[in-house]
């Protein structure tokens, strides 16, 4: 159970990216992390996010759902998921380089998250959405804790 959390919900606009990726990581702040911890989060947030906007809502604005939840190993657990279009294939989707778009999207967005996170879970339905659940254990703790 978390010692601590945060919920948010978000329209789907890429102006909302930016603010989702900060809020993110100012919550995660109470773990104490260093700063190359915060950056691989917001990192990771920045891709779901954009993900969400991108393929989950191709031709609308839709809701993105953020839930944050801190443990008391150091442990965040970000939950980002949206309601949109859903993903057929999950395995392909994950795969480097796969991307159903083209152009200048280069397929790279799970495996940015896998990169900077610890534990990168996916569980998606056509037309029902995606969620997208990251682990990050933040080790470079202080003393923050008191």
């Amino acid at each position: 159970k978390p010692v601590n959390q945060m919920s948010l919900k978000l329209e789907s606009r890429s102006v909302n990216e930016s603010f989702a990726r900060v809020a993110v990581s100012a919550f995660a702040a109470q773990q104490d992390p260093t700063v190359e911890e915060i950056s691989d989060i917001k990192t990771a947030v920045s891709e779901a996010v954009t993900n969400c906007i991108v393929h989950a809502y191709p031709e609308s604005v839709g809701e993105i759902y953020i839930w944050v939840g801190l443990f008391d190993d150091g442990l965040v657990r970000i939950r980002i998921r949206d309601r949109g279009c859903g993903i057929a294939d999950v395995r392909q989707a994950m795969e480097p380089l796969f991307t159903t778009l083209g152009g200048e999207r280069a397929g790279l967005g799970f495996a940015v998250m896998e990169s900077f996170m610890d534990k990168v879970r996916v569980r998606s339905a056509p037309d029902r959405g995606t969620s997208v659940t990251m682990d990050k254990l933040i080790k470079g703790r202080g003393d923050g804790q008191s």
